[in-house]
């Protein structure tokens, strides 16, 4: 039975939503309904070459295409708009093999010079660099039509994720493009399989089937339909009433209130090989780059209250690591132990002493310039487990003396926020790869460091450590994984004695699915790609493997 609290939230999503949010088709023609991006009002962007999250989904995993797909539920390159790859012996250059026949979304053959285009168009304008290629590519050339050179400045074996993922664009069409850090590319051209926006409001958007998909009949889903939900509560309730046919949200106690709702179609799967949850704090911000006051925040946390009250017991926390279940292969138990992650606050207090924080009459701790320790803690305003989260983070940190607040900001904000390094403490996610590799380049070398006011693409909390730069040039040219994983084992210890970012619990990778409409979804069963369509960018192959429900009138068997 829906509470009466849920039934006013039912009348605000409908009246949130308008004439969209009337009932759809079943059928074979009905929409993949899909819940993704909390937000109050959907702004048209689909421009690929943005950081991400500053582009309608899936922009850069459903509209435009990479090269390749690392899979990590398999541990293997996925061929896409190219076949294969091949590494030369010195590990300088890198050769693309393309796939023939492609075609860009209004007929426009696509080739070897879209993709050499697109990296050069990185080159011109290092604001969509988001994986700094730039910093270890030295030119990117069509040798022929369906052949792409890439030539290194090193050896970086790890920049083979960086390559692959890059969305590609159309030549023909961003040419013209003054300025394409600016431009939102309303109607775009591209080669993924849901390419014509075919309804853009405020509060609903809907995009329709490439005429010219390159993967003979697919997508097998017409469409995919995307409604404004501001907050997981409305997200959720959708999601349980069955509007909503594919979801990435937190949803509490999710096996009462989603899956026993409609047991036969409502399903779940949430591995925990999301992102790592951390706690960023801005170094530039006195007296946060002290490691000791980092620490000193981390030890006053407690983090089995975290995963108990504000994730439902769906996860564990944290380790000193900052690695997530995705990498059992890599991690070193004799850094997960590092004494800063461990609940002990009179052990916070005294590095907080230690490093001139002291408290004063009033309790409550001031910097050694003088100035009272306070921090806003930023969350996305939609995201109930963070913002919980965020809330008994708070309450820690004021038992230690420092003056902790909530502030949540519309996803947009929050996001532009600790691109810009204009907060101070901020609930945020990782960026992985797949190896460790990316999580400690982003999070501790000083190649990714911006200046506050600058879009960062990742290491939001602004730490450049140059032992940490020392072990990741190593691991660059490091071509066996066997090097890779003991140089690995050092980046655990430096991370572990520096605290560039304060980890709290790995992310399930939250998924949820009803095959009321749609089957073909990816489950424990059949792990043939992560299930949340926040993965990037497997929804690649979960959008071209969902297919429409049919049941055989005779039988009633689902097929």
């Amino acid at each position: 039975m829906i509470s009466r609290g849920a039934v006013v939230i039912v009348a605000a999503v409908i009246a949130a939503c308008g004439d969209h949010h009337a009932p759809r088709s079943t059928g074979a023609d009905a929409p993949l309904s899909i819940s993704i991006e909390q937000q109050s009002i959907w702004v048209r962007n689909f421009n690929p070459l943005l950081p991400p999250g500053r582009s309608r989904w899936p922009t850069r995993n459903g509209v435009y295409e990479p090269l390749e797909i690392f899979n990590p539920m398999t541990g293997r390159y996925t061929p896409w708009l190219a076949t294969g790859h091949a590494w030369s012996d010195d590990l300088r250059r890198l050769t693309f093999t393309l796939r023939g026949g492609v075609r860009w979304s209004d007929g426009a053959p696509f080739s070897a010079d879209d993709v050499a285009f697109t990296f050069t168009l990185l080159r011109r304008h290092p604001a969509l660099d988001v994986g700094f290629v730039w910093g270890f590519v030295e030119d990117v050339r069509a040798v022929d039509p369906v052949t792409v050179e890439v030539r290194f400045t090193r050896p970086y074996t790890p920049g083979l994720a960086d390559l692959v993922h890059q969305p590609i664009v159309p030549r023909h069409i961003w040419r013209d493009i003054a300025d394409p850090v600016a431009f939102s590319n309303p109607q775009p051209v591209a080669t993924g399989p849901f390419t014509e926006v075919r309804v853009f409001r405020d509060q609903v958007y809907e995009l329709g089937r490439n005429p010219y998909y390159w993967q003979a009949g697919k997508p097998e889903v017409p469409s995919l339909r995307f409604l404004a939900y501001p907050s997981n509560d409305q997200a959720n309730l959708a999601l349980a009433l069955g509007d909503v046919d594919w979801a990435g949200n937190f949803v509490p106690a999710v096996e009462r209130t989603f899956i026993a709702r409609d047991p036969v179609h409502h399903h779940t799967w949430s591995p925990l090989v999301g992102n790592m949850v951390l706690l960023y704090a801005n170094t530039t911000r006195p007296p946060l780059g002290d490691p000791r006051v980092r620490k000193a925040l981390s030890m006053a946390i407690d983090r089995a209250r975290l995963v108990d009250v504000a994730m439902y017991g769906m996860t564990r926390p944290a380790d000193a690591t900052g690695l997530t279940d995705g990498y059992p292969a890599w991690k070193d138990p004799s850094a997960a132990q590092a004494p800063w992650m461990t609940l002990d606050r009179a052990a916070a207090e005294r590095l907080l002493d230690e490093a001139g924080c002291r408290r004063g009459g009033d309790g409550v701790r001031r910097d050694p310039a003088g100035n009272v320790l306070a921090f806003d803690i930023e969350v996305v305003s939609g995201w109930s487990d963070w913002v919980r989260a965020a809330q008994l983070i708070a309450r820690d940190l004021n038992e230690i003396g420092v003056r902790a607040h909530l502030r949540v900001y519309d996803f947009s904000a929050w996001m532009s926020r600790l691109q810009e390094g204009t907060f101070a403490l901020s609930v945020g996610y990782s960026l992985d790869g797949p190896t460790p590799f990316q999580f400690y380049r982003w999070t501790m070398s000083q190649k990714t460091v911006q200046p506050v006011g600058k879009l960062a693409p990742g290491n939001w909390h602004r730490v450049g450590d140059p032992q940490a730069d020392a072990l990741l040039d190593a691991f660059e040219r490091a071509a066996s994984p066997e090097e890779q994983r003991a140089i690995a084992v050092g980046l655990q210890h430096r991370f572990a004695d520096l605290a560039p970012a304060i980890p709290l619990f790995p992310n399930p990778l939250w998924g949820e699915f009803s095959t009321r409409r749609f089957v073909g979804f990816p489950d424990a069963s059949n792990p043939y790609a992560r299930l949340s369509p926040n993965a990037e960018p497997d929804a690649l192959l979960v959008l071209t493997t969902v297919a429409p429900r049919v049941v055989d009138g005779t039988d009633g068997v689902a097929r």
